[in-house]
């Protein structure tokens, strides 16, 4: 996973949990389901990316 794919997905990341945050506090429902919403797809993408990397270090172990 580059930097800058890290550094977005957690920018997402705290997007999310502002938004939520913020919804909560305003009883703005949608809002808060929408940060949730973008927590998750960070997440997902966090998780796609290190199974990218995983991936990547097995096929770099069967070159030797």
């Amino acid at each position: 996973m580059s930097t800058e794919d890290k550094f977005r997905n957690k920018s997402e990341e705290v997007t999310g949990k502002a938004k939520e945050g913020l919804g909560r506090v305003t009883d703005d429902e949608s809002l808060e389901a929408e940060g949730r919403a973008d927590q998750s797809k960070s997440h997902m993408k966090q998780a796609g990316e290190k199974v990218k990397d995983a991936a990547g270090k097995v096929k770099d172990a069967f070159k030797d």
